[in-house]
């Protein structure tokens, strides 16, 4: 069954079964909050929890059976079911070998051949359209964390092939907008991802020294002033190849600073993968 039910009024449901404790989508979360790790040197620690992590799910599976996050019928473990999973709106086709933005031919988009930028490459997983821009803000800003899980699972799926990284990062928020938010929905991801493949997390490394604007009304140059100088390394990256998780991307700002900020940090490679590309500003 390919989605057609409000996403709305699963969305409401299913965050009520959340809250009681009695969804299993939102189980990861539940364990990561119990162990609390954190990587400043090693990943040792992180493949330890990504294991803890995919057992933990795995029971989990076994005791509630999984719904679509869209329509509601039987879903796979990551709460998608096939017909809507074979729907969604790939980013398939021509894509710029940089930003990911859709192209109608060559290989890098005139945007990045005048002004390149600081990350190396860009895996976007999906276009952002329906129905991802109405599961990504009901999971950013509405605070449904059982969409964390489809949501990661169609990154890791476009990622499953691409060079492994040493080290995994999470695009930070600010304190202060964390604070009010209650969570970095790019770490939620970050932790599905790297407990899927296999993939060392440090949730540290990479921090937004400065709050910046909602850039939702910005241009693309305003974009880019905003984020001038946000992030900083702290410690460093010498020679690592780094990438970069994030829910979606639009003009390319954030993750270009961040990007800049890891490579001054000694970073050799900065990669970005995203859930959503968004093809137009």
């Amino acid at each position: 069954m390919g989605f057609g039910l409000t996403l709305q009024g699963n969305g409401l449901r299913r965050d009520r079964l959340v809250h009681a404790g009695l969804f299993h989508d939102v189980d990861c979360f539940k364990v990561a909050r119990l162990f609390r790790w954190t990587l400043p040197l090693s990943n040792f620690p992180s493949l330890i929890f990504n294991h803890c992590l995919n057992i933990a799910q795995r029971a989990f599976d076994l005791l509630l059976p999984a719904q679509c996050v869209l329509c509601g019928s039987a879903a796979d473990r990551h709460g998608l079911c096939p017909g809507c999973r074979h729907d969604l709106p790939r980013a398939d086709g021509p894509r710029c070998r940089l930003c990911a933005v859709a192209l109608g031919s060559g290989d890098c988009c005139g945007d990045c051949l005048h002004h390149a930028p600081g990350f190396d490459h860009c895996l976007a997983a999906c276009r952002y359209d329906w129905p991802l821009d109405a599961l990504i803000p009901a999971f950013k800003y509405g605070g449904d964390l059982s969409l964390a899980r489809p949501l990661a699972s169609l990154l890791a799926e476009r990622v499953a092939q691409a060079e492994r990284p040493d080290l995994l990062l999470a695009l930070p928020l600010h304190p202060q907008r964390q604070r009010q938010r209650g969570f970095n929905q790019s770490l939620l991801l970050a932790r599905l991802v790297g407990a899927r493949l296999g993939l060392p997390l440090d949730r540290r490394v990479l921090l937004r020294q400065r709050p910046t604007p909602p850039q939702a009304s910005q241009s693309r140059a305003e974009r880019r002033r905003a984020m001038r100088n946000a992030f900083t390394a702290r410690r460093r990256l010498d020679g690592l190849h780094v990438v970069v998780v994030d829910d979606v991307m639009t003009s390319g700002a954030s993750l270009d600073a961040a990007a800049r900020a890891l490579k001054a940090a000694g970073a050799r490679r900065v990669d970005g993968w995203v859930v959503a590309r968004a093809d137009r500003l």
